[in-house]
C-alpha cells in the first residue's frame, strides 16, 4: 500500500529524518522514486539519484500525498507550508496535533515519535490522531517499516515515550555506563569491560525482544532463584532504583513538553 504512495520528508536529512529516510528505503515500504525530501540547503548527501531533494518545502508537499514533518521543534514556526488536504505526520517533539494544524492549515495530523534507530528499523515508533481506516494503515505501513509501531490514546503518552524509548540508545547506555565504571573501579581491564557490556546488554536485548516472558518476571525469575543476581536485585530495589529512573524519566518528559516554547 504505502509503496503506492508519494512520501515527503521535511527536515530529511538531519539526524532523525535521515534516520526514518534509510528505514523507508531499506524496508522496501517506499521507493526511492516516490520519497521526496526537503532540507534548507537542497543537498542531497548520500542519498539515491532517483529520490527528489528539494530546497522548497512547498513544492514536496504539492508533490506528496503524505508529509513527515521532522525539523526541528524550535523551526516550526519558520516553516512556511501550506498542507491542506495531505497526511501530516509529525516526530517533532513538544508540537501538539493543534498548532501543526493550524499553521499548517493540514486537517488530517498525527503525532508520532521515533528514535535513530529507525534507520536500523529497530524503532518503536507510537503515533496517535483522529483518522480513517486507510490513513491509519498509511502511518501504521510507514512507522512499521522503520521498526514497531502502535497507536496511543494520545498526545500526552506520545510525550511519555518521547523519554521512554526516543533517546535510544540514552538511558540504556547510562546504566551500562555505570555497570562498565563499577568493573573498571574493581581492576577490570577498560577495554574488557567495554567488551562484556556490550555483549551482555545485545544479548539481554535480543532475549527480552524473542521471549514471552515480561521483563518484570525476569527479574521475579531471578529473585526467585535466590542466587547472587537475586541479592543485587533486591540491593538495587532497596536502594530506590524506581525512584531514581522515575525523576530522569519525568525531568525528559518535562522537557519533551517544554522544548518547541
Amino acid at each position: 500500500m504505502a509503496d503506492q504512495m508519494t512520501v515527503g520528508v521535511i527536515g530529511g536529512t538531519g539526524m532523525l529524518g535521515r534516520s526514518l529516510v534509510t528505514g523507508l528505503l531499506e524496508s522496501g515500504v517506499v521507493a526511492p522514486r516516490a520519497l521526496w525530501v526537503a532540507n534548507r540547503s537542497g543537498s542531497r548527501g548520500d542519498l539515491p539519484e532517483e529520490v527528489e531533494v528539494t530546497a522548497d518545502a512547498q513544492a514536496l508537499v504539492r508533490a506528496c500525498e503524505v508529509v513527515i514533518l521532522s525539523v526541528p521543534p524550535g523551526l516550526f514556526e519558520a516553516l512556511e507550508v501550506d498542507a491542506a488536504d495531505r497526511l501530516v505526520i509529525s516526530v517533532m517533539a513538544g508540537v501538539s496535533r493543534v498548532r501543526i494544524a493550524a499553521h499548517t492549515g493540514a486537517d488530517r495530523v498525527v503525532r508520532a515519535m521515533s528514535s535513530p534507530a529507525a534507520a536500523r528499523r529497530l524503532a518503536f515508533s507510537p503515533w496517535c490522531g483522529d483518522l480513517g481506516a486507510e490513513d491509519a494503515a498509511r502511518v501504521t505501513a510507514l512507522l512499521g517499516a522503520c521498526g514497531s509501531t502502535a497507536e496511543v490514546p494520545n498526545e500526552a503518552q506520545v510525550e511519555v515515550f518521547t523519554a521512554l524509548t526516543g533517546p535510544v540508545p540514552g538511558f540504556v547506555a547510562q546504566f551500562a555506563a555505570t555497570m562498565i565504571d563499577y568493573a573498571e573501579r574493581r581492576g577490570v581491564a577498560p577495554e574488557v569491560a567495554h567488551m562484556a557490556m556490550r555483549q551482555l546488554f545485545l544479548a539481554s536485548g535480543q532475549m527480552l525482544a524473542g521471549d514471552a516472558l515480561a521483563p518484570d518476571g525476569h527479574v521475579q525469575e531471578m529473585i526467585d532463584y535466590a542466587g547472587t543476581t537475586a541479592a543485587g536485585l533486591l540491593a538495587m530495589q532497596a536502594a530506590g532504583l524506581q525512584d531514581v529512573v522515575d525523576a530522569g524519566l519525568d525531568a525528559a518528559v518535562a522537557r519533551t513538553r517544554a522544548i518547541a516554547g
